[in-house]
């Protein structure tokens, strides 16, 4: 097995790799900008390397430093959590160069399923179901206007280099397509530097179904079934669960021998998801694929009795899955919610913000997913998601109940967040019910609830500030060259 490892990211995820390595008796390395430099992440790896960068994001983009970092200090894997360079191909083949091991994929996986519309053509000749629409990338306006009147009506835009919901833009009519497509090809070049876009037929009411597969490096391909990913807001997911309770086994069976197929064709390792839209009718399309651990995996971990995050370090190292298809058994459900330093009243803009008081919810079947603490601050730096609340119960009702009691219990004071938000969800008949896709919070959830329980929740703050007033009145506050870093076991800063 390694026996150290760099974690090239931050906050909670970072915590995450940090605690897998640490069980599987692996040293982890992180690397930090100076905005981060008292983050958790940081005081709980083994040891600390500092990123020089004009701004914190353009450190953890920096392929050559972290390859650097990693040499230095005698690291043989870098493990790249999601977002940044999880998804880069370069970053993967740096690594290769350096003779230093990227737990992910190969730069050719990362690369093929990265391009949305290599990865339509590549799923379409392997038999993947894929939502009618253009496999090649777009060149020019015209041949889009015509492409878009024979798919016909609604249509969906998208960014062919993108991702969470950047470059997308639905088109209801003819009259709509000009303005939404050079809308699109403007947010694609901002976000990605590419401004080619591609289209499929908008599926009406569709629901988000993630299917996770795990791969070795000896041709083991299983999957851990499903993921509910229905609730999102700008195309962004807010809650996720698993397993959905729209699929029955016969359609888990075959949304999974699909979704191992696709990794099968694009030669992965490593662990991945492949996204899919499911239709009323059940009929289910190939979305996209990701090819690193997902936000929302711990629900997978809890319904399947599988670490992906220690799974994904050992098949990085050459190690043959331990279980087969047979063995993964669906039991229980589990629930997670993103807790995110948003408003949801004013369309889930960021609030950013000290944290003055933070108070997390436990007990059992509670886990939280973090990466601060009271006092941290929320920057502007990052995404704003504070953490993620994950519950699991023998039944949907049970997990979903046990999420709202948690929800209640998790106070955070310095900012708006979007836990009432989230309660609200928990109570939502159609969300507890019926069948809710992705519209649900534009179409289905009633924003009014909010407004009309925000004075009894201003209420509740303002007696836990008081309270926290009082019990620090008296208190000698250290200054933070006082703070003890005894657990560190070793901080390095790069000159």
């Amino acid at each position: 097995m390694f026996k150290r490892i760099l974690i090239a990211n931050r906050g909670e995820i970072a915590i995450r790799i940090i605690n897998a390595a640490r069980e599987l008796g692996i040293e982890s390395v992180a690397i930090f900008h100076e905005v981060d430099k008292k983050m958790p992440f940081v005081m709980n790896a083994d040891f600390a390397y500092q990123l020089q960068s004009d701004t914190p994001k353009s450190g953890y983009l920096d392929i050559e430093q972290i390859i650097d970092i990693a040499k230095n200090s005698g690291c043989e894997a870098i493990h790249p959590g999601y977002g940044f360079l999880s998804e880069n191909a370069k970053f993967s083949q740096a690594c290769n160069d350096a003779n230093i091991k990227f737990i992910g994929p190969k730069p050719h996986s990362i690369e093929v399923m990265g391009s949305k519309t290599e990865a339509r053509i590549l799923m379409d000749k392997a038999g993947v179901p894929i939502v009618p629409g253009t496999k090649e990338k777009i060149e020019n306006f015209d041949e889009a206007k015509e492409i878009a009147n024979k798919i016909g009506y609604p249509i969906l835009l998208k960014a062919a280099a993108g991702g969470g919901g950047k470059g997308m833009r639905l088109v209801h009519k003819e009259e709509e397509f000009i303005e939404s497509y050079q809308a699109a090809q403007r947010e694609a070049i901002k976000s990605f530097g590419d401004d080619l876009v591609y289209m499929e037929k908008y599926i009406i009411n569709p629901k988000h179904i993630e299917i996770q597969v795990i791969a070795d490096q000896h041709g083991n391909i299983v999957h851990l079934g499903e993921r509910d990913c229905s609730i999102q807001r700008r195309h962004q997911k807010v809650i996720e669960e698993a397993p959905s309770v729209v699929l029955d086994e016969d359609l888990r069976n075959r949304m999974g021998e699909v979704a191992v197929n696709a990794a099968r064709a694009c030669n992965y390792e490593g662990v991945g998801t492949i996204e899919f839209l499911l239709d009323l009718n059940k009929d289910f399309y190939f979305l996209e694929m990701n090819t690193r651990l997902q936000v929302e995996h711990p629900v997978t971990e809890l319904v399947t009795n599988v670490d992906l995050a220690k799974e994904q370090i050992k098949v990085a190292y050459g190690s043959k899955l331990p279980f087969t298809q047979e063995d993964i058994k669906i039991q229980g459900f589990a629930i997670e919610c993103r807790i995110y330093a948003e408003d949801p009243l004013n369309n889930f803009l960021p609030s950013i913000g000290k944290i003055n008081y933070l108070q997390s919810p436990s007990g059992n079947g509670v886990r939280v997913d973090g990466g601060i603490e009271s006092q941290d601050e929320i920057s502007i730096h990052f995404d704003p998601m504070i953490s993620k609340l994950i519950t699991y119960a023998q039944t949907r009702d049970e997990a979903l109940d046990k999420m709202k009691t948690a929800l209640k219990n998790y106070k955070i004071i310095g900012f708006n967040n979007i836990i009432p938000f989230l309660s609200k969800v928990m109570d939502d008949n159609t969300f507890r019910n019926e069948w809710f896709d992705t519209s649900f919070i534009d179409k289905s959830f009633d924003n009014r609830i909010l407004e009309n329980d925000k004075i009894a929740d201003n209420e509740d703050l303002a007696l836990i500030s008081s309270f926290m007033y009082l019990k620090n009145k008296n208190k000698k506050i250290l200054p933070s060259t006082e703070h003890k870093i005894s657990n560190w076991k070793n901080l390095s800063f790069k000159k």
